[in-house]
């Protein structure tokens, strides 16, 4: 049977920092839901057999009507996500039952609507001979590890190499049995804390090598207000690139 890639958008989170009076995802990034724009992404990739999409619970319905009127064929399941980050990962998993563990699986945050297809893509690619990728940018700031200090502030304890630091994205990439394994072993762990699915499989899978996939600054996380005035921007500035390359 022909190896299937399915990919997970997550948005179990109601984003407080926003103080929007609904999820960040149903916020409009240029006329459209954020989470809108993230399926697409998958929608229109042709390494993407299967989308399951996890939303916050009780507005799971809003979401159904989303994937209806975009006409999007590749969503099958729209599902309550969890409490935690990890909650949704483990529901995402779940709905994956009858998937074999040779299936990729590729779980995605609902609030990065500018993954590009390439990005996906190259996620696809490393699984053909890794079990786990994580995409990642350079640092471009200093980064520091702070300690307590003698006033009850905080002082500066280490300065990592730079070199050797990544900022962490989406999507992460699994075989699927290789998150499916990390995750029986998580969720028997009564002292989880996990911010990332790769960290999950490095903490409990240590044997098994998570490859670095290289991603892009535009694709930003609309955590913050103001962030998506910034994702409009690099919106509408990619499709004005992408209007220049096809004048040319």
């Amino acid at each position: 049977m022909p190896t299937r890639v399915i990919a997970a958008v997550l948005a179990g989170g109601v984003g407080s920092r926003m103080g929007a009076p609904s999820p960040k995802q149903l916020l409009p990034l240029a006329g459209r839901p954020i989470i809108e724009r993230s399926i697409e992404a998958f929608e229109a990739s042709p390494e993407v057999d299967e989308i399951v999409v996890l939303m916050v619970d009780g507005f799971v319905d809003r979401v159904e009507e989303i994937v209806a009127d975009a006409g999007f064929t590749k969503v099958s399941r729209v599902l309550p996500g969890g409490a935690t980050r990890t909650d949704t990962s483990v529901a995402a998993l779940a709905a994956m039952a009858g998937a074999a563990d040779s299936d990729l699986v590729l779980l995605h945050d609902a609030a990065r609507p500018l993954v590009r297809p390439e990005t996906i893509a190259a996620c696809v690619a490393a699984l053909g001979s890794a079990g786990a990728v994580g995409v990642a940018v350079p640092s471009a700031d200093t980064v520091v590890e702070v300690a307590p200090g003698s006033d009850g502030g905080e002082v500066i304890a280490r300065t990592p190499d730079r070199s050797r630091l990544r900022r962490m994205q989406t999507p992460q990439g699994f075989r699927l049995g290789v998150a499916r394994r990390a995750y029986e072993l998580a969720t028997a762990d009564p002292g989880l804390v996990a911010t990332d699915d790769c960290g999950v499989v490095l903490r409990y899978l240590p044997e098994e090598e998570v490859r670095i996939v290289p991603g892009d600054e535009t694709n930003i996380k609309v955590t913050n207000p103001g962030d998506v005035e910034i994702a409009e921007t690099l919106l509408r500035r990619a499709r004005e690139d992408a209007g220049q390359g096809a004048a040319s």
